[in-house]
């Protein structure tokens, strides 16, 4: 069995998480201070960095995080064969952490690691084929169109989509944080979205309809031995006029986090059996966490992140923290596994 002491926590990436995957590592590394630590550059380089200089990074959330140091692997695949008998905390998020590629490398080279493998890894990172399974295991999600490549037709497409729905959000269909998340109530706003997606590096979008509810998101921790736990529920309440963006989330912009989420116990319950149930249906390994809508009919599912955000802003430090466990023990219990 690994421990702290025989692992590595991998952060950074080129992922347009890469800063929060910063924040996460900082928070890990307060917490697990003999811990290794690896940064992975945008072009993939890989650093090894001290905890001291970690720390001494300011706005990591704004500001991104460069090794003072020469890198010391070219890159990823380099790195692999010296990891060899030790494990990998994974602390990226966003493509390269939670698209199955990495888990994928890591899964050959036999090598342990932390969080789900790479097929759940890839299918939850995929927020329709997510969707898709949920549904037809009677677990509750609202309605989607996808665009692939914003051709005319697309347009015309989304635009009755629109006018079916009167207000819908639109997300790509694969990455987290909020990044790239549009929320569109008219005409306009829907051909200004349109255009600005189009005109940047074309990725395809999910778009749903606009449900109105309250915003919970729930971990779920597996324990030694397999066990299940669900932790307790989160509430995002957002400033009225704004929205659950990159800001909101991590800068603290316009909305309240509340863990546990002030609803009834019957309606965490309920959010608690979902998470629990796509955590399971999904494959996923040692933790993840399920984003929902609480409505007036009960939850739905917006998608599952299985390497959530670490930072002391995050979700799952804010629920191990409302069941007294520290972030520590959480990963004892993870390298465990």
């Amino acid at each position: 069995m690994n421990t702290l002491n025989d692992s590595i926590i991998l952060f950074g990436g080129s992922s347009e998480e890469r800063l929060v995957s910063v924040a996460s590592a900082q928070n890990l590394s307060r917490n697990m201070p003999e811990a290794e630590l690896w940064f992975m550059s945008q072009e993939g380089a890989i650093y090894k960095v001290s905890a001291e200089e970690l720390a001494a990074h300011v706005d990591p959330f704004m500001t991104s995080f460069k090794p003072k140091q020469s890198e010391a692997y070219k890159d990823f695949n380099s790195a692999v064969k010296v990891i060899a008998g030790k494990a990998l905390i994974i602390c990226l998020h966003g493509t390269e952490g939670e698209d199955g590629t990495l888990q994928k490398i890591l899964e050959t080279s036999q090598i342990n690691f932390t969080g789900s493998g790479s097929e759940a890894s890839s299918l939850a990172f995929d927020k329709k084929a997510t969707k898709a399974l949920a549904k037809n295991n009677d677990l509750p999600v609202v309605t989607d169109l996808s665009l692939k490549d914003f051709s005319e037709t697309e347009k015309v497409t989304l635009q009755g989509f629109f006018d079916l729905h009167k207000k819908v959000v639109m997300k790509p269909l694969a990455n987290g944080s909020s990044v790239g998340l549009y929320i569109v109530e008219t005409s306009d706003q829907l051909t200004n979205a349109f255009n600005e997606i189009k005109s940047k590096a074309v990725c395809p979008y999910l778009v749903e309809p606009f449900i109105t509810g309250r915003e919970i998101t729930v971990g779920v921790w597996e324990q030694n031995k397999g066990k299940l736990i669900a932790l307790p529920c989160s509430e995002v309440q957002v400033v009225e006029g704004r929205q659950f963006d990159y800001a909101g989330k991590y800068l603290g912009s316009g909305v309240k986090e509340l863990t546990p989420a002030p609803i009834s116990k019957e309606q965490s319950d309920e959010c608690q059996k979902i998470a629990l149930a796509l955590h399971q249906l999904i494959g996923c390994k040692g933790y993840s966490r399920t984003d929902m809508i609480l409505t007036e009919k009960g939850p739905y599912i917006l998608e599952i992140n299985t390497l959530p955000g670490l930072s002391k802003a995050s979700f799952i430090p804010q629920q191990l923290a409302a069941i007294n466990v520290s972030l520590r023990t959480f990963f004892e219990s993870q390298l465990s596994l």
